[in-house]
């Protein structure tokens, strides 16, 4: 089993698809061992988002992320990473593959409606950024 970080974006938060991408997530096979709504701080999304701080859209990412809720998760499922990087879908919903999370959901390249680790280093870090062990049920 390995272990993957997802987040549901503000945007799909607000429109009321917390639900639908939940339902999606678990008849992949994905177990959900930790989950939280919470409401990111600019620092919290700055810190979380630094690989990306001297790209061009790191403001307006770290911005966004902090509009509205987030539903914070770890998955757990065989190859779990790419399990969910594939259920998500492009990071561009134009480009995203049909019945993906971001094909069906996203608005647009910005409020594309779930984040997902891209790699067991990645997932550890971004993990723990949020979760403490004690929150994690396996």
């Amino acid at each position: 089993m390995e272990k993957t970080f997802a987040i549901i974006k503000p945007d799909a938060v607000e429109r009321n698809l917390t639900g639908k991408i939940l339902s999606r997530t678990e008849s992949k096979g994905f177990r959900i061992v930790a989950m939280k709504r919470v409401c990111l701080t600019l620092p919290e999304a700055e810190g979380f988002y630094h690989v990306h701080k001297e790209r061009p859209f790191f403001k307006d990412l770290t911005q966004y992320m902090c509009t509205g809720p987030v539903v914070l998760m770890v998955l757990e499922r065989e190859n779990g990473i790419k399990a969910w990087r594939e259920l998500m879908g492009a990071t561009n919903p134009a480009e995203a593959d049909e019945g993906t999370i971001r094909k069906d959901f996203a608005v647009n390249l910005e409020k594309n409606s779930v984040h997902g680790s891209d790699a067991p280093e990645t997932a550890a870090f971004e993990i723990s950024y949020f979760f403490n062990p004690a929150e994690i049920s396996s």
